[in-house]
This record gives C-alpha cells, sequence and structure tokens, in this order.
C-alpha cells in the first residue's frame, strides 16, 4: 500500500479532467435549468418584458462565463485597458 502512495505521491496532480468534465456536464445542465426557470417564472404569468430583461442578464453571464473559459479574458481587458491609457 505504501508503494502505491508513493508511486502516485511522485507524479504531477492534473485537473483537466475535472475541468473537461465541468465544461462537459455541469455547465449545460446550469443553463438548462436558468432556462426551464426563466419559462416557468415569466411564461405562467404573462410577463414577457421580466422574462427578457431576466434573458439579457442570462446572455450577459453567458458572455463573461465564455471569456472566461475561453481564455481571451486577459485579451479583453488588455483592450479595456487600452482605452484609457495611451
Amino acid at each position: 500500500m505504501m508503494t502505491v502512495v508513493q508511486h502516485l505521491a511522485q507524479q504531477e496532480i492534473k485537473t483537466r479532467g475535472v475541468q473537461q468534465w465541468l465544461l462537459d456536464n455541469v455547465i449545460p445542465l446550469v443553463l438548462l435549468a436558468v432556462a426551464l426557470l426563466l419559462l416557468w417564472l415569466g411564461g405562467g404569468k404573462g410577463d414577457n418584458a421580466g422574462v427578457m430583461r431576466r434573458l439579457a442578464g442570462v446572455v450577459i453571464a453567458l458572455a463573461i462565463v465564455g471569456l472566461a473559459v475561453s481564455g481571451l479574458g486577459v485579451n479583453v481587458g488588455e483592450w479595456i485597458a487600452g482605452l484609457f491609457t495611451s
């Protein structure tokens, strides 16, 4: 048993598998839950304007998640900083 632990301790620990699993499984499930919640909250009451306001917030949140997942957040940050500096 101790040799297995020593062998595992010598290897590099990576989280790529967990990260990929989250991207493949958890994010689509959360998006589905948000879509169903929006339909349930606004659809039954006829509050179409409220649903659209919430949908705009969801689209903005998805854009932020997309930037974080793609790794382009640094480029966007540099572009925004470039707007205020010369």
